[in-house]
């Protein structure tokens, strides 16, 4: 389907995403916020009662509510303007080469994939022939890093020389209010070649420095171990990373990390002047200058280049952005590069991920699991 005109909401489906997934309703709501799209179809759950129940509560007809996502891609055809997958990470790799050979605009959830393998026939199906792939790594949305993305681009904290990152979470540790270990979904306690909690949080970090940076994963020494209630799966993992650049990283995340809801936190370093960024107050990026100086910019800030813009100000600073709409922020973009890829015109994807940006996450982590093996710095396999 063609979308010429920008405010037109274009059609978007779901496989996968039901009121009963963790990150089902961020999609719905982002999609919506700006009205850029209008989900219309959808394979919600392989549950029967649960993809009904999500049709009738999203406004999706019964007649294009799928119980099997092969029916959607199917029948869906030139009737959409893109599909997102949400199912769980084991499933992405299939549904997504799936998707893309039927001719769809392809929106993937992250992970892309298990592993770098597992990824391999969608690329190469993207390099003989023409298709549009985007990964959603949502924390990309916030206007407040693409401020930071943009200061780090003009050289305003010099050389880039350290970054320091972390995303601690408890859900492996924490108690349910009657006492007992939660039991969280089954997908998330079995690991792979590389371990659940670096597909579901190290590749958001990985995204992270390399999106602000635009620095690339050389070498890498980690330690991957387990904490919490489920002895087979890996849930804390640290390591340190030697970059292009001469850039040094050094990462941590964990689900064992009691206290900690969501504690994704930011330091990056340069010679000339250092920003910090903390999701828990996410309008506010801290600066500190080599002249001694200290500010604190918000979306009222008069110095700003990005956050300003009428796009991220849905309502006056004071009032916080938060999670939600950072993946409007998202679906914004998603949406103006895949009117371009419609009209053969090439997309920009200057706030984007694209396949070969995410199978580079996937390779780092392999590297991460090659170095707690060995205790050793491994090598980024690079393309």
């Amino acid at each position: 389907m063609n979308s010429m005109n920008k405010y037109k909401p274009l059609a978007l489906a779901f496989i996968g995403g039901s009121i009963k997934s963790a990150v089902g309703y961020a999609h719905f709501a982002a999609c919506h916020l700006d009205n850029r799209w209008k989900l219309v179809a959808g394979c919600f759950s392989r549950g029967e009662a649960i993809n009904s129940e999500t049709a009738l509560q999203w406004g999706v007809s019964f007649e294009r509510l799928y119980s099997d996502w092969r029916q959607l891609i199917e029948r869906e055809k030139g009737r959409l303007d893109a599909v997102v997958i949400i199912t769980p990470t084991p499933n992405h790799a299939e549904m997504v080469l799936a998707a893309l050979q039927a001719g769809y605009a392809v929106i993937c959830e992250k992970s892309l994939a298990l592993s770098s393998a597992d990824a391999e026939p969608i690329c190469r199906y993207l390099e003989k022939k023409s298709g549009f792939l985007a990964v959603t790594f949502n924390y990309a949305g916030y206007p407040m890093i693409r401020e930071l993305k943009k200061l780090i681009e003009s050289e305003k904290l010099g050389k880039i020389q350290q970054v320091h990152i972390e995303m601690p979470q408890e859900s492996f540790r924490r108690l349910t209010h009657s006492g007992t270990p939660p039991q969280p979904q089954a997908w998330r306690i079995k690991d792979h070649e590389i371990p659940t909690i670096s597909l579901d949080l190290g590749v958001h970090m990985h995204h992270l420095v390399g999106f602000l940076t635009g620095e690339k994963p050389l070498w890498v020494i980690g330690d991957q171990t387990t904490f919490g209630w489920h002895p087979d799966v890996i849930d804390n993992v640290t390591c340190m990373a030697k970059y292009t650049g001469n850039m040094r990283c050094q990462m941590w995340f964990s689900k064992t990390a009691i206290g900690s809801r969501n504690g994704l936190k930011l330091r990056i370093l340069g010679d000339a002047g250092s920003a910090e960024w903390i999701q828990v107050n996410p309008e506010e990026l801290h600066l500190s200058f080599a002249d001694g100086r200290r500010m604190t910019l918000d979306r009222a800030s008069d110095s700003l280049l990005v956050a300003r813009q009428p796009r991220y100000n849905r309502f006056k600073a004071g009032h916080p952005a938060g999670f939600i709409e950072a993946f409007a922020n998202l679906y914004a973009d998603l949406a103006d590069n895949i009117m371009l890829f419609n009209n053969n015109e090439p997309a920009s994807w200057e706030y984007l991920c694209d396949a070969k940006t995410a199978v580079e996450g996937l390779r780092f982590f392999e590297a991460v699991c090659r170095s707690n093996s060995c205790s050793c710095w491994q090598a980024v396999a690079r393309e």
